[in-house]
C-alpha cells in the first residue's frame, strides 16, 4: 500500500531545526493549470524531490547576471521552511511562498531547466521509489492543512506556530488547530464464496469496494452498517477487521472491514454515488491493476488469493 516503504523509516516528530544541505524541500504549484502539482523530477532512478542544495544552485544561478550572488539563497534561507517529517536521516521541508514571485518564482524556473517541475500528485501512486512519492504526497496533505488554516475560526486572528509541535495556536484566544483527518471504512461484503465489487457513479472507473466517511456520533462499525444500506441496500454482519492506511489523497485514515451479507443478497445501487454492484466469485474476480497503492486493491487481492 502507499505507506508500504519497505525498510525506510517514516517519523512525523517535529523537529523545529533549519533544513541542511541534503533535506528535501517541497514546493508546490499555485497556477491555475498545474495547482496542487509538486515541483519534482523523474530521472532513471525514478522519483526526484528537490534538496536545499538543489534550490540553493537554482536560485544561485539566477542571481549571477546582475551581481546579486548570494542573496537569493538568504532569501530562502529566511522564508524559514517548515519542517513536516523524516524518513531515515532526510528531513522534508514545505516551502510556501507563492511561486509567482522572487525568489520562490525565480527558484522554480531555475528548478525546471534542471528537469524539477510540475508533477500530477495522482502519479504518486505509482512511481518508485516508494518512500519519496508517499513523502510528496504526504506533504501535500500537509501543505492544503496549512494552507486552509491561515486565521483562526473562532475569532479571525492569525494563527502562529507552536514552536516545539506541529499544530497552529492563535495568540489572540488560544485556539489550537491541529491537522485534518477523515476517518472512513472500505468494506468487503462476502456471500460465501463471491465478494461484491462496486463502480462509482461519476470519474474513477475501475472496480471498487463499498466506502464512506464516518458521521458525528458514529463507531466504525456503525458506519460501515449505514454506508453498505445506504450504497447496495443490504445488511450485513461478522465484521471482520482486516488493515488501516493513511490516504492522504483525501485527508483520510482508512479502516478495512470484511462482513457477510445477512439475508436477502439482492444489490440495489444508490444511482448517485454508484451505478454499479455485482458479485464476483473468487475464481473470476477480474485482475487488479498496476496501482498497489490502496487498502481496496489489497482488500480484493486477499479474497481473490482466499486470504479471506
Amino acid at each position: 500500500m502507499i505507506q508500504d516503504i519497505g525498510a525506510h523509516l517514516f517519523d512525523n516528530g517535529y523537529i523545529p531545526d533549519s533544513p541542511r544541505e541534503d533535506d528535501v524541500l517541497l514546493a508546490f504549484s499555485r497556477d491555475r493549470e498545474t495547482r496542487g502539482q509538486v515541483i519534482a523530477s523523474q530521472g532513471e532512478a525514478g522519483l526526484v524531490l528537490p534538496t536545499l542544495r538543489d534550490w540553493e544552485r537554482a536560485l544561485d544561478d539566477t542571481s549571477k547576471d546582475d551581481g546579486s550572488r548570494g542573496t537569493s539563497v538568504q532569501a530562502l534561507r529566511t522564508l524559514a521552511p517548515r519542517m513536516l517529517f523524516s524518513i531515515d536521516r532526510t528531513r522534508f521541508y514545505l516551502v510556501e511562498g507563492s511561486l509567482g514571485t522572487e525568489p520562490l518564482g525565480a527558484a522554480v524556473a531555475a528548478l525546471s531547466r534542471a528537469g524539477f517541475v510540475p508533477t500530477q500528485m495522482n502519479l504518486m501512486r505509482y512511481l518508485r521509489p516508494r518512500h519519496l512519492a508517499f513523502a510528496a504526497i504526504t506533504a501535500r496533505q500537509l501543505a492544503r492543512w496549512y494552507e486552509l488554516n491561515h486565521y483562526c475560526g473562532r475569532c479571525g486572528a492569525e494563527l502562529g506556530h507552536v514552536t516545539t509541535s506541529r499544530e497552529l495556536a492563535c495568540p489572540s484566544c488560544q485556539n489550537v488547530v491541529y491537522p485534518r483527518l477523515n476517518p472512513a471504512v472500505i468494506v468487503g461484503i462476502t456471500n460465501g464464496d463471491k465478494l461484491l465489487l462496486t463502480k462509482y457513479a461519476h470519474g474513477y472507473d475501475r472496480y471498487a469496494l463499498v466506502a464512506g466517511f464516518c458521521e458525528v456520533g458514529e463507531t466504525l462499525e456503525q458506519t460501515v452498517a449505514r454506508e453498505v444500506r445506504e450504497e447496495v441496500d443490504l445488511d450485513v454482519c461478522n465484521l471482520r477487521y482486516y488493515a488501516s492506511q493513511p490516504w492522504p489523497f483525501t485527508d483520510s485514515l482508512l479502516a478495512g472491514f470484511f462482513c457477510d451479507v445477512a439475508g436477502d443478497p439482492s444489490i440495489h445501487v444508490d444511482g448517485e454515488e454508484l451505478r454499479l454492484g455485482e458479485w464476483w466469485s473468487r475464481d473470476d474476480l477480474p485482475k487488479t491493476h498496476e496501482d498497489t497503492s490502496s487498502l481496496t486493491n489489497r482488500m480484493i487481492e486477499a479474497f481473490a488469493r482466499g486470504e479471506v
